[in-house]
């Protein structure tokens, strides 16, 4: 039998992209065969527990609190040692500093693979007494994991280990048949406009306050977000009496209508905080012009420009505005860019092959 045991912060019902991720490797690499997998994850605050979701033994550690983005468990670093004694291989979800702390302490003896999903971009007075252990942890790994070679070129710390790294695409699920409803037609207060989609938590790297802003210069069209967070109070403020609808946390049928009933797909993200967005890749799979930003991280090679949406410079207005109202104009190129997605999830991103390739560099075939 084959262990493995899959770490990160949080797992779903926490809303958030490597939460998906850590769901989804879960969801998939038990099904392999003589494979055994297990999820050691924390509470955001709280007492402890151990469930089964899906098949999957998912145990949260008890958790004080969540600080400067991190749990604070001290629970986590028993279970820990305890797990890592039954494991074959420990994939790692970063940023989460007390996961390197805890494989450290521990001393494990097992495979290492490391999922890089971002550098650490906000915290940057924590990083300075961080950052000897992070490399440390660095060294230990036998494999890192990123998902676009973005990831690498733009992170403070990968170049010195390029040779560790292995660029695996994050798959996408095509969407099984699902009840479509019209939940964004619906909401429209004039239904000959068009609808543009953001998906995301409202917090500071999402770039919201940009797009709202970009969204006043633009003609006959109405906005709606889907996700909540701290800025939403003051992004409601700055939308005032614009066509701007808070949708909040959809479920996930409503979530998928959204995706296939929105016109243009928009992720304006401004700091290297978005290594990714995988929500584009939702929006791609329901055939949806993108419009992306120039991050120097893996968002843009994601959607391409010109190719299947545009990509415009972060925290620029006028040029997020221009990209909406050159598609809100152009029916045909909405339609191009939307097939032209569809195709490239299909071909870049097919989930049975990636998977498998992740599961070869964990078992290190």
């Amino acid at each position: 039998m084959f262990h493995i045991l899959e770490v990160n912060k949080f797992y779903p019902p926490h809303i958030g992209g490597i939460e998906t991720v850590v769901a989804q490797r879960a969801k998939y690499l038990s099904k392999f065969p003589d494979t055994e997998l297990k999820v050691l994850v924390c509470q955001e605050k709280g007492r402890g527990s151990a469930e089964v979701i899906n098949g999957i033994e998912v145990i949260r550690c008890g958790s004080l609190g969540t600080y400067f983005s991190c749990p604070v468990s001290l629970s986590f670093f028993r279970k820990f040692q305890e797990l890592s004694e039954w494991a074959d291989v420990i994939e790692f979800h970063m940023p989460f500093p007390l996961e390197d702390i805890a494989c450290l302490l521990s001393h494990c003896k097992c495979r290492v693979v490391i999922s890089w999903h971002s550098d650490v971009v906000r915290q940057k007075k924590l990083l300075y007494f961080y950052q000897p252990i992070l490399k440390k942890f660095l060294r230990r790994a036998d494999c890192i994991i990123t998902a676009t070679q973005g990831h690498i070129d733009s992170s403070t710390f990968l170049p010195e280990f390029r040779e560790k790294c292995r660029v695996i695409p994050y798959p996408a699920e095509i969407s099984g048949n699902f009840r479509f409803s019209p939940v964004l037609t619906q909401k429209l207060k004039n239904p000959r406009n068009l609808k543009l989609l953001f998906v995301g938590r409202l917090v500071y790297y999402k770039g919201v306050d940009v797009l709202i802003q970009a969204f006043r210069k633009v003609r006959n069209c109405e906005l709606f977000l889907c996700g909540t967070g701290v800025l939403e109070p003051e992004l409601r403020k700055l939308a005032g009496t614009l066509p701007v609808h808070f949708l909040g946390n959809l479920p996930d049928n409503e979530l998928k209508s959204a995706f296939a009933d929105c016109d243009i797909f928009i992720l304006p993200s401004v700091e290297n905080s978005e290594a990714f967005g995988i929500v584009q890749q939702e929006a791609m799979t329901a055939g949806k012009p993108v419009i992306n930003t120039s991050l120097p991280t893996g968002v843009p090679y994601v959607s391409l420009h010109g190719e299947t949406g545009l990509t415009v410079p972060p925290h620029d207005v006028q040029a997020l505005a221009d990209a909406i109202q050159k598609l809100a104009d152009s029916p045909d190129l909405r339609r191009t860019f939307g097939e032209n997605a569809r195709k490239r999830v299909q071909e870049v991103y097919p989930c049975d092959k990636i998977m498998q390739e992740i599961y070869h560099v964990l078992k290190n075939d």
